[in-house]
């Protein structure tokens, strides 16, 4: 018998979406060394970063793994990426 949380699947994909999009963020802050970008600042780097991480490993032939991992990983990569133009455009970390 099935349970009725009220949550469509679409909530729970946008849900999963903000948080792997945070720890991609954070994760991409914290190895790139910048000051952070705060929660807002982290999940957009994060999930911008994910386009960007799959891009550039579909154009290289490469994966960090499927999951949850692999996900916040090349979101993390795609993260590095933005924050290295970021620094590049503007003169500064994060």
């Amino acid at each position: 018998m099935a349970v009725d949380t009220g949550v469509t699947s679409t909530t729970m994909e946008i849900i999963t979406t903000l948080l792997i999009g945070a720890a991609a963020g954070w994760l991409g802050s914290r190895i790139f060394q910048g000051s952070g970008l705060g929660l807002i600042g982290n999940i957009i780097v994060g999930i911008l970063g994910s386009f960007v991480g799959y891009w550039l490993l579909g154009k290289l032939g490469w994966s960090l793994g499927s999951g949850l991992v692999g996900s916040i990983l090349t979101g993390a990569l795609g993260a590095i990426v933005i924050l290295a133009l970021i620094n590049l455009v503007f003169g500064r970390k994060g």
